[in-house]
């Protein structure tokens, strides 16, 4: 059974490091998805994975769900644990919630990911969510997962592991539709209050993408790098949305580097 903080967030810890780092998964999937980076980072680190709300074991939506709601829930989650700082990686939906909490709590992170995440859209993008979002209101998760899986994964991988394409359709399937669709919204329109933060984010930050990651692309995460000074950008050759799980030991080797740096320049502060 997990741990859980009085707010029904539902966490597991891994690791005994000085230094903690909580992992924040995208939307319909669950604390799992991180399960092909949690064991080299906890080599190092104390890491923390979680279930958002709305998602795995968690609790639902205290409120009507937004970037700010997710963000408290990470401060909820850090006071339970007596975490002062962390770094705070978050991948798609996850990393719009961690550089939302990166603004409303700048002093709380010592390092900050933003991974495979949004910027603005243009039209036929944003409408694209848009459509997307509203099958999920009317049908429910099953109405996109199957086109999910075509953008997240090559075609090649996702031909070759069937096993894991049934492991990542059942996470997004055991969404509650009246849940699930709510949040998909956050994702189509919490973008817009990400742009230009100000004050700037001011913090050690990778952002990273995958080079046929379409709906999260490299020039969306070089907008995103942009506005964060001295800010590391990498884009991966080759990897789709899901490149955690496609290629996890590149993924994971880009992490540790950073991170790794984040703590030197942390340190000389």
């Amino acid at each position: 059974m997990p741990e859980r903080t009085p707010r029904g967030t539902a966490l597991e810890t891994r690791g005994h490091g000085d230094a903690a780092v909580v992992l924040v998964h995208g939307l319909g999937l669950n604390r799992q998805s991180w399960q092909w980076q949690a064991p080299a980072l906890a080599e190092r680190y104390r890491v923390i994975t979680y279930d958002l709300h709305g998602h795995g074991e968690s609790s639902l939506p205290p409120e009507r769900p937004s970037l700010a709601m997710f963000s408290d829930q990470l401060r909820e989650l850090m006071d339970h644990l007596r975490l002062y700082e962390a770094a705070v990686l978050g991948f798609s939906l996850g990393g719009m919630i961690a550089r939302r909490f990166a603004m409303d709590n700048p002093d709380r992170l010592w390092a900050l990911g933003v991974l495979h995440s949004a910027h603005a859209r243009d039209t036929a993008a944003q409408d694209a969510i848009l459509r997307r979002v509203e099958q999920a209101r009317a049908e429910g998760p099953a109405a996109t997962v199957e086109a999910a899986l075509q953008r997240w994964f090559t075609d090649d991988f996702r031909a070759a592991n069937p096993a894991l394409m049934n492991t990542v359709r059942g996470w997004i399937m055991a969404n509650r539709r009246e849940v699930y669709w709510p949040i998909y919204q956050v994702l189509a329109d919490g973008v817009s209050e990400l742009i230009a933060p100000s004050p700037p984010i001011n913090v050690p930050t990778l952002v990273m993408t995958g080079d046929e990651d379409h709906g999260n692309s490299p020039a969306m995460s070089r907008a995103i790098a942009a506005e964060i000074p001295g800010a590391d950008l990498v884009i991966l050759p080759g990897l789709r949305h899901m490149a955690l799980a496609e290629a996890p030991d590149t993924f994971n080797a880009q992490l540790l580097g950073f991170l790794e740096r984040a703590s030197g320049r942390t340190l000389k502060v």
